[in-house]
């Protein structure tokens, strides 16, 4: 199993989404930015790191908003999404092809990686 983390960023009524690379797994699919946790790594500490990696920006890591484990074909996740804020800096588009602020009415626009969606259910239904 492998763990992976995520953050859920708002601003006002809107969330973060990034679209993953095309030569990556789940490629051009959207998804909560985030990655693995490295061995020695807290869950928190990992989120931390890739989001500077990912998005050159410094996290605030809030409490967990859902965890969720997913089999894919090539492996199973455990996702850990934490609600975050942006302490400092503006997202860039360092790995990621695209980057959306959207609102939850908005998730049917576009197509998500399979692991997040008993998360996007949730948000539909206007939990915060």
């Amino acid at each position: 199993m492998t763990e992976v983390v995520a953050a859920l960023i708002w601003d006002g009524d809107r969330f973060l989404i990034c679209q993953r690379p095309a030569h990556k797994a789940r490629g051009l699919l959207w998804e909560f930015v985030g990655g693995k946790v490295e061995p020695g790594e807290t869950k928190e500490d990992a989120l931390i790191r890739e989001c500077r990696e990912e998005l050159d920006i410094t996290l605030s890591v809030g409490d967990v908003f859902m965890e969720v484990t997913h089999e894919y074909p090539d492996l199973t996740v455990h996702l850990t999404l934490f609600h975050a804020r942006i302490a400092a800096g503006v997202p860039k588009k360092l790995e990621h092809v695209d980057l959306q602020w959207i609102t939850p009415a908005e998730i049917g626009k576009f197509d998500f990686c399979p692991a997040d969606e008993e998360i996007l259910e949730r948000l539909k239904k206007g939990e915060r």
